[in-house]
């Protein structure tokens, strides 16, 4: 990195999971970085600064990146609202970095690629989304990667499968599974839980996307990645893990189509059905293109799991 950049900080937009778990990791990696949100409160990592902005607007993407070398985009938004909302925080964003001459590392979905039939997805999976969201997914990478290859800012791309992983609550392996895990209580399963189905660790996913901001050049920009993802095993294995772990069989109930139930509301459930195809086929993400290129590892999946049951027992009554 230039000189002149090393002292300039690394801006990550969105204070979820993936964010704050990135944002913890730059700073263990020796940046000076700001977390940005709507509400700009609550924890802050060590040595991470908190600022409140709105950056779905012009005004305030550019007050969040302001003297920014690297900008992280892990914004995401209620599943009703993606369609909407998504291409709007793109624009504000784009016009942002590219006003301050800072680099974007956006954090991506598989989305784009639509149903796959069980084929395991690479960086090279034509995008044939027919979603929605997956479509509206596929046109604003689309438009990061033209910005790129138009000189306007530099742009990079990382795919995450699933997210699981301490602190993650809204996700198919998370909140639905992990307490009920532990308590005896219901676990919700969804579709085929006998197909493979890939889950990227969130950490794997700050370490990735820090990477990503870290290492610029014409072999890394301009480009899709799929962060560092552990093959992948069956929902099913998953919970026989869980269970062997905990010392009692689960509860799981299968949802053999999106409904509310438990933590999926009905607005949720009603959003979500058009990518309800996630659970009717394999998902597998191959990530072997990062790993090999980068000279990293994903951690095992049973390293995951066991870290998260942790997790979520230190908050979750017995």
């Amino acid at each position: 990195m230039a000189a002149h950049q090393q002292h300039r900080p690394h801006v990550v937009l969105g204070a979820g999971p993936a964010g704050t778990t990135l944002a913890t990791e730059l700073a263990a990696r020796g940046h000076s970085v700001r977390l940005v949100d709507r509400a700009g409160g609550g924890d802050t990592p060590q040595g991470v600064t908190r600022l409140a902005a709105d950056v779905s607007t012009a005004d305030g993407a550019l007050r969040a990146v302001q003297g920014a070398a690297v900008v992280y985009h892990c914004v995401n938004v209620g599943y009703h609202l993606q369609v909407e909302v998504m291409p709007r925080i793109q624009r504000a964003v784009l016009g942002a970095v590219e006003a301050v001459g800072a680099r974007l590392v956006v954090l991506d979905t598989l989305y784009p690629y639509g149903p796959t039939g069980g084929i395991p997805m690479t960086e090279d999976t034509p995008w044939n989304a027919t979603s929605r969201k997956g479509r509206m997914r596929a046109e604003v990478d689309a438009v990061y990667l033209d910005t790129h290859r138009a000189g306007r800012a530099r742009v990079a791309i990382g795919r995450s499968a699933d997210f699981v992983g301490p602190g993650v609550l809204n996700s198919s392996l998370g909140g639905a599974v992990f307490p009920g895990a532990l308590t005896g209580g219901t676990v919700v399963g969804m579709g085929d839980i006998d197909l493979p189905h890939s889950y990227t660790d969130i950490r794997e996913v700050a370490a990735g996307l820090a990477t990503l901001g870290e290492r610029a050049g014409d072999d890394t920009d301009g480009r899709v990645w799929h962060l560092p993802t552990a093959p992948a095993w069956t929902t099913r294995q998953v919970h026989d893990f869980l269970a062997e772990r905990t010392g009692r069989p689960l509860d799981v109930v299968v949802l053999p189509e999106a409904r509310p139930f438990g933590p999926f509301d009905e607005v949720f459930a009603a959003e979500y059905a058009e990518m309800f195809y996630q659970h009717t086929e394999a998902q597998i993400m191959d990530s072997s293109a990062y790993e090999e290129f980068f000279g990293v590892r994903p951690r095992p999946l049973p390293t995951t799991l066991r870290d998260t049951l942790a997790w979520y027992g230190r908050s979750v009554p017995a």
